[in-house]
């Protein structure tokens, strides 16, 4: 797989599927861009040019020593765009931890060339609960994490799977291979990254960069998200972007991506068709 160097001399693992149209795809935490893999086949069996990256510590990219902030994850989001000479007309389509990316590139990188955006089970706007955010998660939710992965990162991430994919909840159930899958993935991570870029997605307010979606958005998410919980994310974007399309995935968990594969595939490659 090719890989470009980011700005300060990152190597970051990216693949390619189809042409057309480009919709660069950004994954969740703990995971890698091979998470996209489904999708990207039926954006390339529609006319579209599917991007996938591997975020900077994860996956097949390095694990570098520092750069775990989203201004950081956003500047390599900008220079993706700039080594595949990208210029108009790009999709973009983050999930999770990458809907982060997508809403700081929008404010420090003004959007540059992207006219569609959609925010997959994404913690935007805002995870951490506080006074003037009371859907958000409890400060001690993030911190009990945080102890779990430094007690023993492996066992952790066996529960925290079971959240992620809604293991016997109402939603839709995915093989036990497939969980199995996402632990190998995230073992494949820095531990350092892991435990850095969870801290910022809990706690980076993306609530200013908010205005700056100036672009067609989509808004999906799963109402029985464990993991992300849909009333302090997905409807509060819904709400506050200007033009918001949101699509609530009745009883879905949050990792909608394995859980509704088709019909996610379907509703991007509807998206991204028509805006």
């Amino acid at each position: 797989m090719p890989n470009f160097m980011t700005r300060d001399g990152t190597s970051i693992r990216y693949k390619e599927l189809g042409e057309g149209r480009p919709v660069i795809l950004i994954h969740g935490w703990p995971l890698s861009g091979d998470s996209w893999d489904a999708v990207m086949m039926a954006l390339a069996d529609n006319d579209m040019r599917a991007v996938a990256y591997d975020r900077r510590g994860f996956g097949r990219s390095d694990h570098a020593p520092s750069g775990y902030d989203y201004d950081t994850f956003s500047d390599d989001l900008a220079d993706l765009i700039g080594y595949l000479e990208l210029t108009d007309n790009i999709g973009v389509a983050g999930f999770s931890m990458g809907g982060g990316e997508i809403a700081r590139y929008m404010s420090r990188h003004g959007g540059k060339g992207v006219t569609a955006a959609a925010l997959i089970s994404s913690v935007v706007p805002y995870m951490l609960k506080t006074d003037d955010n009371p859907d958000g998660v409890p400060q001690e939710t993030f911190d009990t994490m945080t102890k779990g992965m430094k007690d023993d990162f492996r066992a952790f991430f066996t529960g925290f799977f079971e959240d992620f994919y809604g293991v016997g909840g109402p939603g839709t159930q995915v093989s036990e291979e497939e969980r199995h899958w996402a632990w190998l993935t995230a073992m494949k991570s820095s531990q350092y990254a892991t435990l850095q870029s969870a801290a910022a997605f809990a706690s980076t307010d993306f609530r200013p960069d908010l205005p700056h979606f100036k672009v067609p958005t989509l808004v999906v998410h799963g109402t029985n998200d464990q993991t992300v919980p849909i009333d302090a994310t997905g409807r509060a974007v819904a709400e506050q972007v200007e033009g918001a399309t949101l699509i609530e995935y009745e009883d879905e968990p949050h990792a909608v991506f394995a859980t509704v594969t088709d019909r996610l595939a379907d509703d991007l490659v509807d998206f991204f068709s028509n805006n």
